[in-house]
């Protein structure tokens, strides 16, 4: 098993920079907020809308860009969309009013659209499914990595220049990866040169399609799968993780300014430390999920604990802050550890032949959990005055996300009971 092949040096780190670049531009508002409020004159609610605005504009590309991603070409969605997202992005930096930022929120929601489900498929192309949660984990450690390596950079821009020079020159780096990618991906194993023919004939086996374990099952439509219980609790538990974990990522940086004023640097390097230690438990929880072969548990368990620890840092805030932001930070390694077996579910056990326009379903529907998550939170902030009612309602929605993660596996056993049921029957 080539485990250490090319690929995973070539694929993966490539496509990390790529997603590390999205989320940098997707987020990097998160710590401008505070500055950018002020000058645009916005209040927490309208602020919080304007940042989750994103994933209503996330929405229209999923589904064809996974499609496209499956039945063209990954590598060639990824390249047009990265151009688009720049401009996008870029341009953000450049507004004058409240509307305008609102406007380019959901522009650069548009241009990233189709990334994900995108890179799904390539790495589907690319590993197969008993290493699959490890890749998309490693991927995955985009989103941490971004808040890690860009928290303190972002920081120092804001303490030296503003906002708008923050999200110009962030904005500008997806077109100097776009040569890096149209010289590295090749969408499938048979067309890379570069990969050596041992490993070449490993993944043409391991990935070639498998042979129905029930000969009577049906096949499914896409439009059959799509409406299935199963994608339909997988989306609803995608919607409440983001619900979470992006009201905590954009508000985040405004509550610990709240409980102690800070310099834009030191709360950039405060903001990575949970990020920090999100990559290492992703890493960690993906690869026990393949060591294991099992992805529920995986998911479930680390949502209702995040949520568990997440709330426990709401009620020690007042009393030892110290030990509510050590809480915050681990609740934060708790639930991103789920990401990597989560999305390796898609591609393994929905009922359908066409997994890219299922993990696009997912992800579009699902990330709305992102606009309503921040807006909720910002919402909660203006009536209380305070952020703990805020961050306890992120931590309920995470709770519920891993309660649904147990009711998909139940979802998932009782169809595969119904395929032999199928099968065995004359």
């Amino acid at each position: 098993m080539f485990r250490s092949g090319k690929r995973w040096q070539r694929i993966i780190p490539v496509a990390l920079v790529m997603y590390t670049i999205a989320y940098i531009d997707r987020t990097n508002i998160s710590l401008a907020l505070p500055s950018m409020s002020a000058d645009l004159h916005m209040g927490p609610a309208q602020a919080g809308s304007a940042a989750g605005v994103f994933f209503w504009g996330y929405l229209l590309l999923q589904i064809p860009g996974g499609y496209l991603a499956e039945r063209w070409s990954a590598k060639r969605v990824v390249s047009i969309l990265l151009v688009f997202w720049g401009v996008c992005a870029t341009a953000t930096g450049l507004v004058a009013t409240a509307q305008e930022f609102w406007v380019m929120r959901l522009l650069l929601g548009v241009a990233e659209g189709g990334v994900f489900p995108a890179a799904i498929i390539l790495l589907a192309h690319w590993f197969p499914p008993a290493e699959r949660a490890r890749a998309n984990a490693y991927w995955m450690l985009c989103q941490p990595a971004a808040l890690c390596l860009a928290s303190p950079l972002s920081g120092w821009i804001l303490g030296h220049w503003n906002w708008r020079v923050l999200l110009v020159a962030e904005g500008a780096i997806p077109f100097a990866w776009l040569a890096v990618w149209v010289a590295t991906i090749d969408d499938r194993p048979a067309a890379a040169r570069w990969l050596p023919p041992e490993e070449r004939e490993y993944l043409l086996r391991e990935l070639a399609p498998k042979p129905k374990k029930h000969a009577k099952e049906p096949d499914r439509r896409i439009g059959e799968a799509l409406i299935g219980l199963p994608t339909a609790i997988l989306v609803v538990l995608y919607f409440f993780l983001n619900c979470g974990s992006y009201g905590y990522l954009f508000w985040l940086p405004s509550a610990l300014e709240a409980v102690r004023k800070v310099p834009s640097f030191s709360l950039g390097l405060l903001f990575a430390v949970p990020y920090l230690l999100a990559g290492a438990a992703m890493v960690l929880n993906s690869r026990h999920s393949d060591a294991v072969r099992e992805r529920y548990w995986h998911v479930a368990l680390p949502l209702l604990l995040g949520g568990v620890v997440l709330f426990g840092s709401v009620l020690s805030s007042q009393s030892a802050p110290v030990v509510s932001f050590a809480l915050v930070c681990l609740a934060c390694a708790i639930f991103y550890s789920c990401l990597g077996p989560l999305w390796a579910i898609p591609t393994e056990s929905l009922p359908t032949r066409s997994p890219g326009v299922a993990a696009g379903l997912v992800n579009a529907i699902g990330n709305m959990g992102g606009y309503f998550g921040p807006l909720l939170a910002g919402v909660l902030r203006s009536y209380t005055g305070n952020f703990r009612a805020a961050f306890c309602a992120l931590s309920a929605s995470l709770m519920l996300a891993g309660v649904l993660a147990f009711l998909l596996k139940l979802a998932c056993q009782q169809r595969e009971g119904m395929a032999m049921g199928t099968a065995s029957s004359p």
